[in-house]
């Protein structure tokens, strides 16, 4: 009798766990049938969604529901806090399993090179996202005593900062953020947030309900310069054919014409300002210079040698997230990828057997998180077709016991599904006395422990 094909994905974000849901929904799940384990190095599921999405986004957090119904089914085993390669290396996956998928995503701050980079107060967008989000692995402080600061970057991760940083603690309190970052934001002292971007408004990657969340905050003032509405051909052309560019634009037009209001916290959204410098003394952040650009006809930016010093104390940049290499995988430095040809892993021309890859790992960090279900198809797809014609390899141990086994002879603590719902239960119950629906837990030791790891 043929036994189920096995898969293991390594990486629980939405990214890994559309690609079970892909596995579950083929034909390979009637016959021979599908079994699936999902690594994960977090002690809990859902990757980006718990530790990327800010905390006052709960429409997006609902996107964890769908993820659920997956790992719900009896064919999927969540393994958390396992590491790759720490604690299971490729060659160990490929002896449990016919074909090993990578969706591991993105975390890191791709660089920004320009002097003062590195000065004390200059900060990247992931490493502050992380830390407002409980991340475990990061500190639980972040210095907040910048009455002025810089965001640089016009995309949705950008508006998050900002919008963290000018909002009140209270105004977050009825969300999950965990104490530590409660006292944080308490004590920051930011009144203006300004947010840089070097092209103009239709260029803009802001989402425009992310947008337009911007000013239902009481305790913030969004400001946009008039002189900053400007399109050439090449926006206009885009405006046409991209309805959320246009939307952007009407909202930013909107905003540019209004008069001042009296909220307390100021953010300010610049257009045509390229950064040049971050200026330091004494080794930290007293200023950010700009250099003013102007359209070319196509849509892009040349500089025009103006040059502007803003007074801020603190700079964050949210220029991109970068993927962490993968040991024993082919790596592309340039773009922060692995090389595929339709989510098969690509070395030397040849397909690596066995292995793939889905979402940012594949394609790197760009679109928003329903973006990844079509990489998860076409990826499933040819791992399916590879299955079909005998391309796979054959695992020495392909019993699902045989993992458990050899975890628990590296004595890793491992968390499972059922210890996902302990959590979740532990957490509900820590923002019960509050009227909130959840306290995020933070440490990993006491993750564990409410796992039941």
């Amino acid at each position: 009798m043929p036994r189920p094909l096995r898969v293991a994905i390594v990486g629980a974000g939405p990214a890994g766990i559309y690609a079970a849901d892909a596995l579950l929904k083929s034909e390979a799940a009637a016959d021979p049938g599908v079994s699936i384990d999902v690594f994960e190095r977090m002690p809990a599921p859902f990757g980006l969604i718990r530790y990327g999405v800010a905390p006052d986004h709960p429409r997006i957090k609902g996107i964890i529901t769908a993820l659920h119904q997956v790992l719900d089914k009896p064919q999927v085993r969540l393994f958390g806090n396992v590491d790759y390669p720490g604690d299971i290396s490729l060659d160990e996956l490929r002896s449990f399993y016919d074909a090993v998928i990578f969706s591991t995503g993105a975390t890191a701050d791709r660089a920004l090179g320009i002097p003062g980079i590195e000065l004390d107060g200059s900060y990247g967008a992931a490493d502050f996202v992380s830390w407002y989000d409980g991340h475990p692995d990061v500190p639980r402080t972040w210095p907040l005593e910048a009455e002025k600061v810089a965001v640089l970057g016009v995309g949705n991760v950008a508006l998050d900062v900002a919008r963290i940083l000018a909002k009140t603690a209270d105004e977050l309190l009825p969300t999950e953020i965990p104490p530590n970052v409660y006292d944080g934001l308490k004590a920051n002292k930011a009144l203006e947030v300004h947010v840089f971007g070097r092209r103009g408004p239709a260029q803009a990657k802001f989402s425009p309900m992310e947008l337009r969340e911007l000013d239902h905050s009481p305790n913030i003032e969004v400001i946009v310069n008039p002189e900053d509405i400007d399109y050439d051909e090449g926006s206009i052309a885009t405006r046409r054919s991209n309805k959320q560019a246009d939307m952007v634009a009407k909202t930013l037009e909107n905003w540019a014409i209004r008069d001042t209001g009296e909220r307390p916290h100021k953010l300010f959204l610049h257009f045509f300002e390229s950064p040049a410098e971050i200026l330091g003394e004494d080794g930290k952040v007293v200023g950010l210079r700009t250099e003013r650009t102007e359209l070319d006809g196509t849509g892009n930016v040349k500089g025009t040698g103006r040059f502007t010093t803003w007074d801020v104390q603190s700079v964050y940049r949210a220029v991109g997230y970068l993927s962490d290499e993968l040991p024993k995988l082919p790596w592309d430095v340039e773009s922060g990828t692995v090389p595929d040809e339709g989510g098969r892993v690509i070395e030397g021309g040849e397909h690596m057997a066995s292995t793939y890859v889905t979402g940012w790992i594949r394609r790197g960090p760009i679109g928003l998180i329903g973006h990844t279900k079509g990489d998860a198809n076409e990826t499933v797809a040819n791992l399916l077709e590879d299955h079909a014609l005998g391309r796979l390899l054959t695992p020495a141990a392909p019993e699902p016991e045989a993992v458990e086994a050899f975890l628990a002879e590296r004595q890793v603590r491992y968390t499972t599904w059922e210890g996902w719902y302990r959590l979740d239960a532990a957490e509900k119950a820590l923002g019960e006395p509050q009227g909130r629906e959840r306290v995020k837990i933070v440490e990993r030791e006491e993750m564990l422990g409410a796992s039941g790891a």
